[in-house]
C-alpha cells in the first residue's frame, strides 16, 4: 500500500486537486534540470517554466508548494550535501508507477536542462550524464516486479542523486553565484 503522506503523494494530490494533469516527477525534474543547467534561482522565471509545463498559471496554494520545492533544489545544489532527493513514489509503491515516474523525472530534467543551458560546449562527462537521463527516460518500462528489477530500480536512483551534480557543477554554479559586488576603495 503507497504511503499516502510521502512528499510525492501530497504533491500529486495537489497538482490533481488543482486540475493538473502533470507528475509531481516531470515537474522536478524540469525545475533540477533548468537549475543544473544554469537558469539561477529566480522564483518567476521558475514559475514561468512550471506554468507552461502545466498548462496555466498555478493557483497560490500551487504556486506555494512550487516555490517551495525550488527552495528545497536551491538548498541541495548549493549545500554540501552532494546528494539530491528526486521526487518519485515511495518505495512502498509498485515499481513500475516508480518506473514510470523515473522516466517522467528525467523527460522533465532533459526539458529543463534544453530549456536553460546556453550554446557553450559541454564536456565528455556531462554529455554521458544526459545520454544516461535520455536512455533512462526510454527504459522505465522494461523494469519487472523482481528483486532484480528493484536492484536495478535503486541502481538507477543512486546515479540519479549524483549525476545532476556534474551538471550543476559545471553549468549552473556560475549562474547560482551572486556577482560580486565591487570595491569602494
Amino acid at each position: 500500500m503507497p504511503s499516502s503522506n510521502s512528499p510525492y503523494t501530497a504533491f500529486a494530490t495537489l497538482l490533481a486537486t488543482s486540475g493538473q494533469a502533470v507528475s509531481p516527477a516531470e515537474l522536478h525534474g524540469l525545475l533540477l534540470g533548468r537549475s543544473c543547467a544554469g537558469a539561477g534561482f529566480e522564483v518567476e522565471p521558475w514559475l514561468v517554466d512550471a506554468a507552461e509545463l502545466i498548462g496555466s498559471e498555478p493557483k497560490d496554494n500551487l504556486r506555494q508548494a512550487l516555490i517551495g520545492l525550488q527552495e528545497m533544489v536551491k538548498g541541495e545544489l548549493t549545500g554540501g550535501d552532494m546528494t539530491l532527493v528526486v521526487l518519485l513514489p515511495s518505495d512502498d509503491s509498485p515499481l513500475s508507477e516508480r518506473a514510470a515516474a523515473l522516466g517522467q523525472w528525467c523527460q522533465g530534467f532533459l526539458g529543463g536542462f534544453g530549456l536553460a543551458s546556453r550554446d557553450s560546449a559541454l564536456s565528455a562527462e556531462a554529455m554521458e550524464v544526459l545520454q544516461d537521463l535520455a536512455s533512462i527516460a526510454q527504459v522505465q518500462s522494461a523494469l519487472e516486479e523482481s528483486e532484480e528489477g528493484e536492484s536495478d530500480f535503486m541502481e538507477v536512483m543512486e546515479y540519479l542523486r549524483v549525476a545532476p551534480l556534474l551538471l550543476f557543477t559545471e553549468c549552473g554554479k556560475t549562474a547560482a553565484a551572486p556577482a560580486p559586488k565591487p570595491s569602494l576603495h
